[in-house]
């Protein structure tokens, strides 16, 4: 197996840990904002709890032209939940009905820490396994992400 690929982000939100926390952590919030620009999210359960269910489905709209109707799954189990502070989930991310070719098999790893009155937020995704066709989707990752964080700025402010 090659070896594993390895994407960090760090972004400083003008908000108390709490409120990104619930953010993140909260299905009704975590709808809003995430994925990037021209997603939706119609799925969303997560089991706030070592062990417990974290599933997200991103669904393109209209704004992703040829893609408009895609939904790309993630499922994954969490492994770590300190409350404010950390929380880590092992997940498989893929495009509807192409799993086996799309797959991003994946740790993600989110650290919040209180920051003079802000939060600072890191987020390391460790990527074990990519599909065939999923190359494209990984090489967007920075793309993708830095929209959602954008996001995830925008609603914390209102």
């Amino acid at each position: 197996m090659a070896e594993a690929k390895v994407v960090e982000f760090e972004r400083v939100y003008d908000a108390p840990v709490e409120k990104v926390w619930q953010a993140w952590t909260d299905p009704q919030q975590l709808k809003l904002w995430w994925g990037p620009n021209d997603v939706t999210i119609p799925e969303c359960e997560i089991d706030l709890r070592v062990g417990g269910r974290w599933h997200i489905v991103m669904e393109a709209t209209e704004g992703m032209g040829e893609y408009a109707g895609t939904r790309w799954p993630m499922e994954g189990k969490l492994t770590v939940v300190e409350p404010n502070s950390r929380i880590a989930f092992a997940a498989e991310a893929w495009v509807d009905g192409d799993k086996e070719g799309t797959i991003i098999d994946q740790v993600q790893e989110i650290s919040f820490a209180k920051d003079n009155g802000k939060t600072k937020m890191n987020l390391k995704i460790t990527i074990n396994k990519i599909g065939p066709k999923a190359g494209m989707a990984v090489e967007g990752m920075k793309q993708g992400f830095g929209e959602q964080f954008n996001k995830l700025n925008k609603f914390l402010e209102d």
